[in-house]
Parts: structure tokens; sequence; C-alpha cells
């Protein structure tokens, strides 16, 4: 009974350590959401929103893009700063959005103490704020932090219905499900988890059958249709661009075959099995430092034993925590086999296993039943959650944007932001201003995510060649791979007549890095160069 007592907290001290969890989950992801150069795949998303917030028109595209829950949400802190066009927003305006649900994940605990403990949910809450990929890719303006969140919100509020058989609650899960497909495709991946995680929670409570039979006699199969219907509602209307697009909602279904084949092979996102298990476990680029969030992975394992095993758990729903454990275990291993992969899904089995970190946590301090080696255990702990803070920490505020943390993945340069003053300064120079005429050429329109950093420019030709029927801009942003094309284009015997010269942009090595590999030129034409330089010693 006294150690039950010493693992055990108040409802009030819960509910006070995971609002203090959440506070820490706002000052890790909050501030400066500008800092970070914005992702090629967040500078397409913003392009995608510039068509809803500029016209009201959204379409969704089953080949790209994912689902539309991520614009329709960022409209509304697009609309509570009064901002109509894509120009009159930031960074902060669309990350906020996936910034708000990654902090809510650590909020949706305070509806589940009966389910892991009160103890390992305190600890789940404080993994949850500062675990190093949850923070990074909060702060991403991506679809993955919403697809968790929703998936968890489903998985609460399933729970509390179970428990109370009030129908607010499996309409809540069921909006949380429409929400959750409405976001991503890979959804079905978590689908077919959860489904899973329930008939092996059911075959391992064959000794305690009665119980766990009594809480699946208490569902109403009306309830279960209504909320069906719900969760059909809500997707169906994201889909269909609130009914003014209804072939969205067979697109969405089309939308499979896409992503099965893309899921079979793609040479630039083909990684081994091991790929997020490393990540997670130990990860060290060049001179940069070692990354690690071993910590969350072997407490998870931990947590599974525990649930397996039912030793050392406390004021916990055993039910609850053997289906978490295999959910998470199932997702795990899924993600792990499919072929393609990018860092930010293994936020899904991530998740999971931050759930079950919580309950190895309580479990190990329940082991250790003498003095030392409990105290030996919580030190331990606690340093844990210290090297996890301090690597959220240096990986968002710090090494941001370096290819040495794990989870910058195909990212740009802060380069990036040196090109877009360049850029801006000469169109200052210029009666057009920013109706200058500048081009950009990069071979397969490999050019995000300058587009969101030249969107105020209303002049821009995006071009994955060299053409030589364009008359050539004053501004010119070419890959390096098309230097010679170029240099052919703008000195051709033919042009001599009427040939311009063109000055370098960018200081030497006149060349600027969009990403590590990818380099781009800057050309700005004499007669702009000297207008910006004539006042310069």
């Amino acid at each position: 009974m006294k150690l039950r007592d010493s693992l055990s907290c108040s409802k009030w001290q819960c509910c006070v350590l995971i609002l203090v969890a959440t506070t820490v989950s706002i000052f890790l992801r909050i501030p400066q959401l500008s800092l970070r150069p914005m992702h090629g795949d967040e500078a397409v998303h913003a392009e995608k929103f510039r068509l809803l917030l500029e016209q009201g028109v959204y379409t969704y595209n089953p080949n790209e893009y994912h689902g539309p829950t991520l614009n329709y949400l960022a409209l509304i802190p697009a609309r509570l700063c009064g901002a109509k066009q894509l120009t009159k927003i930031t960074e902060f305006t669309l990350r906020i959005v996936p910034v708000f649900f990654g902090i809510l994940l650590v909020l949706m605990l305070l509806l589940i103490p009966d389910a892991l403990g009160r103890a390992a949910v305190v600890c789940t809450a404080f993994f949850t704020a500062i675990s190093p990929a949850m923070v990074f890719y909060s702060r991403y303006y991506i679809h993955e932090t919403l697809l968790v969140c929703f998936t968890f919100g489903a998985i609460v509020c399933a729970y509390r219905y179970i428990q109370s058989t009030n129908i607010a609650w499996i309409l809540l899960s069921a909006i949380f499900v429409g929400l959750a497909h409405a976001t991503k495709e890979t959804c079905i991946i978590a689908f077919g988890s959860l489904l899973l995680a329930v008939l092996f929670t059911i075959l391992a409570q064959r000794t305690t059958a009665g119980s766990l039979g009594r809480m699946f006699e208490s569902i109403k199969s009306k309830h279960i249709i209504i909320a069906l219907i719900v969760a059909l509602t809500v997707s169906v209307l994201f889909y269909s661009s609130f009914l003014q697009n209804p072939k969205g909602i067979f697109d969405s279904l089309r939308a499979y075959a896409v992503y099965f084949g893309r899921a079979e092979g793609d040479s630039h996102h083909i990684h081994a099995w091991y790929y997020y298990l490393r990540m997670l476990i130990f990860s060290k680029y060049g001179q940069g430092p070692i990354w690690t969030e071993a910590f969350i992975v072997l407490l998870a394992i931990v947590g599974f034993i525990a649930a397996i095993i039912k030793k050392g758990l406390y004021d916990c729903n055993i039910h609850f925590v053997r289906f978490i454990a295999f959910y998470t275990l199932i997702m795990t291993v899924l993600y792990s086999v499919i072929p393609y992969k990018t860092p930010w899904c293994l936020l899904g089995f991530l998740h999971g296993m931050i759930l079950l970190a919580g309950v190895g946590a309580v479990a190990l301090v329940a082991i250790a039943r003498k003095t030392l080696p409990r105290l030996i255990v919580i030190l331990l702990l606690i340093g844990a959650f210290t090297h996890l803070a301090w690597q959220s920490y240096r990986g968002n505020y710090i090494y941001y944007a370096n290819p040495c943390n794990p989870y910058v993945y195909a990212h740009p340069t802060a380069d990036v932001f040196t090109i877009a003053r360049l850029v801006n300064e000469y169109a200052q120079a210029q009666e057009a201003g920013h109706d200058i005429h500048i081009e950009v050429i990069c071979p397969d329109h490999d050019y995000w995510p300058l587009p969101w950093y030249l969107r105020s420019f209303t002049h821009v030709g995006w071009r994955d060649s060299v053409d030589d029927e364009v008359i050539s801009a004053p501004l010119i942003i070419v890959s390096t791979d098309l230097e010679e094309a170029l240099t052919q284009k703008l000195y051709s015997p033919t042009l001599l007549e009427n040939r311009q010269m063109y000055l370098y942009l960018f200081d030497k090595p006149y060349y600027l890095s969009l990403r590590p590999d990818v380099h781009l030129l800057g050309l700005v034409r004499r007669d702009l160069w000297d207008r910006v330089h004539r006042d310069r010693p």
C-alpha cells in the first residue's frame, strides 16, 4: 500500500503537473516560428493555401498535397490577423496551426489519468512536451502533427465513451476520426492498427474476459451507427470543399491507388526498415552532435513488457494500457516495413511510444522497491527529461536547418533569406518595384521554397529549363546545372546587337545553396546593378 501511495498523486496534482507540461510545450514550440527557413513542402502547402485564402477555392488533389484540413484550419489564424492575401501572412500564421495541435496532444492527457495512471500520465505529458521530434515537427506547416492529434483524440474520446456510455464522447471520437481521414491518406495505417490492437487486447484478456466483456457490452449499436455517419459526414464535408466540389469525395478514394504505388517505390524516399528506429535511438552526422531519443524507446519497451506481464502498473486500466501497447507495436512494424519513408511519419508510432514510456517510467520506479535503487531510477529519469529538453531546444533553435540534425530532411539552407533580401533590394532600386521581371530556372521545378519568399513579386517566371525564345529578365536566379545553357543564351552571336551585360548577384563563390546539394547562381543586368551600387564605395 505504501508503494502504491508513493507512485500515486491526487487528481489536482495530476492536473497541475499536466498544465505545467503544457506550459513547457508552449515555450518550446511557439518562439521564433520564422527562424527556420520554410521547407519545400511547407511552401507548396502555402501556395495551395493561397487559392483558399484569396479566392475561397480549394480543390483536393489525389496525387499531392494530402488532405484539406491543414489548409482550412490555417484560415482561422489568417482571418484572426485580418489577412486576405498570402503576402499579408507570415510563417507564424501558418505554423501556429500544427503548434496548436502539438500542444493539444499534451492537454488531452487530462482526459485519461485513470487509463494510464496518474503518475504515468504526468510522465507522458512531459515526454510529449519535450520530445525533440514532436517539438520539431509541431513547428512544421505539414499534416503529421494534426494526424497524430486527431488519431489520439479519437482514442481518448472512445475510451471515455466506453467508461460512461455518454453519446457525446462517441460523437467527439467520430469527429476526430473524420478529421484524421480528411488530414492525410496514411490515416488508414492508424485505423488498421487500432482495429488490430482491439483484437489483440481481447485475445490477451482471456483470463479476465468478464471485465472486458462487460465493457464492450455497454456499447450501444445505435451509437456506433450514428458515430459512423458523423465521421463520414465530417470527411465528406472537407473533401468536397464543403459541398462545392463533390468530385473531391471520389478523389479521396482514388488517392489510395497513388499512395500505394508510392509506398512501393520512390528512389528519393526509399530507406531501410530500421531507418526510423536508428533515427530515434542514435544519430550522428559529420562533426555534429549525437542525437537520441533512446530514453523514450527503452522506457516504451519497459512499458510494453509491464503491460503484457501486468507488473509495476498502478491506478491504470490494464485493458487500455495493453491496447496502447499493441497499437504502438503494430504501427512501428507497419511504418518500418513500408519502403517509402520520410522522417515526420515516425510521429504516429513515436506518440504511442511516448504513452508507453510514461507507463514504463512508473513501472521502473515500482520495480525498484528499495530506497537506493529507486533514487537511482528517479535520478536517471530526471536526467532523461533534462537531456530530451536540451535536445529539443538545440534542434529547434541552434541546429534548426543544419543537416547534422536528423529531423532536418531535404531542408533549405539559410541562404534563401539572403536570396530574398537581395531580390528585394534590387527591386526597390527601380520604378517597377515588386512588378520587376524575375526569372527562376531550375531543373524539374526544384526551386521550392523560393515561391514563398518571392510571393510579393507579381512578375516571376518559374521555369525548369532555359528558353531561348523568352526575353531575359533583369534578375535571373538559375541552377548551376543550367549555367552553361543560360550563358549560351545571354551571349549568343545572334543577340550581339541587343546583348545586355549581366553581373553576379551573389558574392564569391557567386552561388548560394538552396539545399546543401542544390546550388543557385544569381545574375543581375548591368543597368540595375549600377542603380544599386552607384552610391556605394
